[in-house]
């Protein structure tokens, strides 16, 4: 690599990288049966099926179509399988070890890691329309209409696409010329040059889950005032907003345990390579794979406008019509 050398920070060298990943790789084909990749497989296309599904729903119901919540569900629906399927293409090239150009990696690392914000930052706004439907009523109108939510999903995709630019930025200034003619098993890491590099995608991660964080709460804890001070049909659907606000959190924590995946991962390789493919291996089917379809899937199935449609489409209900 190109990048100069600077009190033993540099990580290693592309060929360096290479080899490392060669060795392993041919270590893990040993600790990682066929049928691991078998079950990944399986699970990633019935969870696709399921998205396919709930996108699917969202387009045959015209009135969706006009309302900011369920737009913005929408967004989490491809977002989530843009990113399982491009991710897996990920885990299937490394499975098999093979190398693609860095310019085509470079374009996949784009979107895993603009995509893996963009289900977090959109359920952030999701709890913000929440949030002015219950405490600014007259104003949820003018500030949730379709062209605001036009504009919110542009936002959304701007501040996802930051810690993209981050990381391929600091990538981009110590990388030589040499590198990008190179071919590589493609993986985020493989762009970290330096352990300061780790050290600010990570302090970006934790910076962004702390915003949301404090949105998520400062939202529910005014959505609670709201929720003392009602009465009759107000109370219910302010309770109801506050089972949604914490759904929310919930599915924010799941993406949030995703991101530190890496890290926790990171550590365990310094201490045993068999227990670091079983962490890796567990990581991506437990907050990877199976967040990405079963948190939406209960957010579609607790709604009771989305329940009605969803249910239409299902066989069974066509044979009982």
């Amino acid at each position: 690599m190109g990048a100069p050398s600077t009190g033993g920070e540099v990580v290693t060298s592309f060929q360096e990288v290479s080899a490392l990943q060669e060795s392993s790789l041919q270590v893990a084909e040993s600790l990682r049966p066929n049928d691991r990749m078998i079950i990944v497989q399986i699970l990633v296309i019935i969870f696709l099926c399921i998205n396919m599904l709930l996108i699917l729903t969202f387009i045959k119901k015209e009135s969706f179509h006009t309302s900011a919540r369920y737009i913005l569900f929408s967004v989490t629906l491809l977002s989530d399988s843009l990113l399982l399927f491009v991710s897996d293409i990920l885990v299937i090239l490394t499975y098999f070890q093979f190398t693609i150009p860095v310019w085509l990696c470079i374009i996949l690392t784009i979107f895993v890691v603009m995509y893996t914000f963009v289900t977090p930052v959109t359920l952030t706004a999701m709890t913000l329309e929440r949030y002015v439907a219950i405490c600014m009523p007259l104003r949820h109108g003018q500030l949730c209409s379709t062209r605001s939510t036009m504009y919110c999903i542009l936002i959304i995709h701007v501040l996802s696409s930051a810690p993209c630019i981050i990381i391929l930025s600091m990538f981009f200034a110590f990388a030589s010329l040499k590198f990008y003619k190179q071919s590589m098993i493609c993986s985020v890491e493989a762009f970290t040059l330096y352990r300061w590099q780790d050290h600010v995608r990570s302090a970006v991660f934790q910076f962004y889950f702390l915003i949301m964080g404090i949105t998520i709460a400062y939202s529910y804890v005014q959505i609670m005032k709201v929720a003392k001070a009602a009465s009759g049909d107000k109370k219910k659907l302010t309770h109801k907003g506050l089972k949604t606000v914490i759904l929310h959190a919930f599915q924010l924590l799941l993406c949030l345990i995703q991101l530190w995946c890496p890290f926790i991962e990171t550590a365990v390789l310094q201490i045993d390579f068999r227990l670091f493919i079983n962490v890796r291996y567990s990581n991506y089917i437990m907050f990877s794979i199976a967040p990405r379809c079963l948190s939406p899937l209960i957010y579609g199935l607790r709604d009771e406008n989305f329940f009605l449609v969803l249910k239409s489409l299902m066989p069974t209900s066509s044979c009982s019509k």
